[in-house]
């Protein structure tokens, strides 16, 4: 582990204190050594955040062979190619600006702002270079509003409406834990900061049971690997609960003072055996029952649920019903028990009114479109534009084509590559070839995405920019400083979209403001008591502060649930009145239970299951252990660490092929196909593929990589998106057929 003592008594090094802008529940803290020239030489975890510890992980470790990567893009360029051709020459600000307000201001005149579709996510998760001066230039613009709908919407409406906000158990609660579910989480992978807590409460005698369809890195390094079928967490769940009021195990005290509807749950549940459970989950009965047993009678016991279980059409479903189980054995009252599946509600008093400024959209309601749907969004067919506006709920309905309003003309695209991560690839292809689609990506490195960009604008990287981070995984806000000077002339989101109002005429005093007068303000206006303690000054000198909380945060011990009700909410009017079931119940996936592929009848629990030597097989995309979204995918460190884009199958599955170890597979459904180099293992269970991701399409054969076959179809809550609810047929390639794959893959960018 790296020191800041190495450098604190070299007069030639600067130590800046910042923060992981990425994707991540363990926002890092992290320290940065700057020479005397200016670079930066070294970097590290800050050693006194209480999460960090002084660790950061293998990616962010390396995060300046990032930031001075050769592929960097330093200069704006104008595409002088065909879409996708990647062909650009360099230009200068003012006529890239001056390029972006003509087209912009043309495409207003003829459609109306509604033609402007803004495309984002969590390149940064910062709350400026994320979504703060952006919102102010489009909020002016008047441009369509984008549901940000891709990653965690289904799960955390799912969790809203049993527990109020997304709030839980503190990442070093877990240490004090004596039994973990870790649902549906790669903790190795994806949240590494939380496994020194897990490996604390292990040393105390703590036991950890790892439930996922593949046998992970976490899985190996559990005392138990839980094998269940995608997309039947919510069945197992269910009989779980069936165990636990069926043999008295529920703490009847905590259910009668601080939850509802115990009765109906009680009721609900009679008819979700373990048997019947089993039929769809595949784990056995007697498993469940242990499970179930072990739950309810060891304290405190904490469930650690993420994002990966909720990616399927009753991940919503699966996760409010998941999330009742803490209330039922009465897990809330200890310090280390309950659940966790994002800190974000611990935020959400976070008052970013000035930041986004949602005043200047001066009464304007633009239409919201969804961004898992883009290839419907850029498609010019008025039906697919309609089922591409954003419908979260039963009860809002799709509109007419006629009301859908204008096609959209112009993309501009930051922290983000959809044309790698969004589902059906071919469809976001197809609309970013349109030569009538104005196209603007901000970005690090020309991705995929930006090959067919009209203009391409550099950013700067997080070494190089102010920020404000608010994590996911824990509760401690963050300051970032600029640790170096930005690379050539690239410039940080806010100062780009500060000089495209500047060049649409746009003369409010909001669009003008620095980056620190921004957030040095943003600090200042928070009113709440959570944050009483963070002062801009705080920050500035010590670089993360932890919200107001108690120091052994216990929050629903005695209740106090931010719902309607007061109380854990198994049964939701909400619900009801947004047109679901009211109670846990099941929705299956559509491999399940769509396309009449496979068939599901839920009250007897007969399942025809894709089986091993059957035609289709259940495909999965979780991320790569050295890839975070496709953000890393450019370096080529982690590349050869991952080797290239493969797809772990059963060897069961894999005999029935034909494929053995190291074959050339392709993997197709109706949306299209991928080329992967196949590795059998046990890892994986029968009947299920699994294709790590995020890899770039450029780095992958034919172009393409696993969002061919993923599909744009909505998750039962908050449309979130379906990358784990695919049915594909898996065939080895021929000799011919993989060298003509292989012939048609893209240049590297660098």
């Amino acid at each position: 582990m790296k020191k800041p003592a190495n450098y604190l008594h070299d007069p030639s090094i600067t130590i800046v204190t910042g923060v992981c802008p990425h994707d991540c529940p363990d926002t890092c803290s992290w320290q940065v050594a700057v020479d005397k020239t200016g670079r930066a030489v070294d970097i590290w975890g800050h050693p006194d955040h209480p999460i960090t510890q002084g660790r950061l992980c293998g990616k962010v470790d390396r995060y300046l062979e990032r930031t001075y990567h050769p592929g960097r893009l330093t200069t704006p360029l104008r595409r002088i190619g065909p879409k996708g051709s990647g062909r650009f020459e360099p230009i200068s600000w003012e006529d890239a600006c001056a390029t972006i307000a003509q087209r912009l201001q043309q495409i207003v005149a003829e459609y109306g702002a509604e033609a402007i579709l803004p495309y984002s996510y969590a390149g940064t998760i910062g709350l400026l270079q994320g979504e703060g001066m952006a919102s102010r230039f489009f909020n002016k613009l008047g441009a369509t509003r984008l549901a940000r709908s891709i990653c965690a919407e289904a799960g955390i409406e799912g969790y809203l409406y049993t527990m109020g906000a997304a709030e839980g158990t503190d990442t070093q609660a877990f240490a004090h834990a004596r039994l973990i579910l870790i649902w549906g989480s790669n903790t190795l992978t994806s949240n590494l900061h939380l496994w020194p807590f897990i490996q604390a409460a292990r040393r105390m005698g703590a036991r950890v049971v790892v439930i996922d369809p593949v046998r992970t890195r976490t899985a190996q390094a559990a005392d138990e690997w839980i094998a269940l079928r995608p997309g039947t967490d919510g069945a197992l769940a269910l009989a779980m609960m069936h165990v636990i009021i069926g043999e008295g195990l529920y703490d009847a005290d905590y259910v009668e003072r601080y939850t509802a509807g115990f009765d109906q749950l009680a009721e609900r549940v009679q008819g979700w055996t373990p048997a019947r459970a089993a039929a769809i989950t595949g784990v056995p009965a007697p498993k469940i029952v242990a499970l179930a047993r072990a739950y309810a009678t060891t304290q405190p016991a904490a469930i650690r649920v993420n994002y990966g279980m909720q990616r399927h059409f009753g991940g919503g479903m699966a996760m409010r019903t998941i999330t009742c189980l803490p209330a039922l054995a009465g897990a809330w009252r200890e310090y280390g028990g309950g659940i966790q599946l994002s800190s974000s509600g611990y935020f959400r008093h976070l008052d970013r009114t000035e930041l986004h400024r949602p005043d200047l959209l001066a009464g304007r309601d633009p239409r919201w479109l969804n961004m898992n749907r883009l290839g419907d969004a850029l498609s010019l067919d008025p039906e697919r534009l309609a089922r591409a506006c954003y419908h979260p709920r039963p009860v809002d309905r799709i509109p007419a084509p006629s009301h859908a309003g204008p096609p959209v003309k112009a993309l501009i695209v930051y922290n983000c590559n959809p044309a790698a991560v969004c589902p059906d690839q071919q469809a976001v292809l197809a609309g970013l070839r349109r030569d009538d689609l104005f196209t603007v990506v901000l970005e690090h490195f020309q991705t995929d995405t930006a090959d067919y960009a009209d203009i391409v604008l550099p950013a700067t990287t997080q070494l190089e920019h102010w920020d404000i981070l608010k994590p996911y995984g824990h509760t401690f806000l963050a300051l970032n400083r600029p640790a170096i000077a930005p690379l050539g002339q690239s410039l940080p989101n806010s100062e780009i979209f500060r000089r495209l109002a500047a060049a649409m005429g746009f003369d409010e005093p909001c669009v003008r403001e620095s980056d620190e007068e921004i957030l040095r303000r943003f600090v200042e206006e928070q009113t709440h008591e959570r944050f009483a303690n963070i002062t801009w000054e705080r920050l500035l000198r010590e670089g993360f502060v932890r919200l107001n909380l108690p120091e052994q945060h216990r929050p629903f011990a005695q209740g106090g649930f931010p719902t309607p009700s007061g109380k854990c909410e198994f049964y939701s009017e909400r619900m009801a009145r947004d047109g679901y079931d009211p109670l846990p119940t099941y929705t299956p996936p559509k491999w399940l239970a769509g396309d009449g592929q496979v068939q599901l009848s839920v009250e007897s629990g007969e399942t025809n299951l894709p089986m091993p030597g059957s035609q289709h097989l259940i495909c999965i995309s979780p991320p790569a252990h050295s890839f975070l979204n496709s953000t890393f995918t450019v370096v080529e460190r982690f590349r050869a660490r991952e080797g290239e884009p493969s797809l772990l199958i059963h060897p069961e599955d894999a005999v029935a092929r034909g494929v053995a170890d190291g074959d050339e597979v392709s993997v197709s459904n109706e949306r299209g196909a991928v080329t992967l180099r196949a590795r059998v293992t046990e890892d994986v269970i029968p009947g299920l593929v699994v294709a790590p991701g995020i890899w770039w399409a450029k780095f992958s054969a034919g172009g393409r990589n696993i969002n061919q076959i993923t599909m744009q179809d909505e998750a039962d809550m908050g449309a979130g998106a379906l990358f784990y609810d695919a049915l594909v047929t898996v065939e080895k390639m021929t000799p011919v057929e993989t060298l003509a794959s292989a012939a048609i893959m893209a240049p590297d960018p660098s």
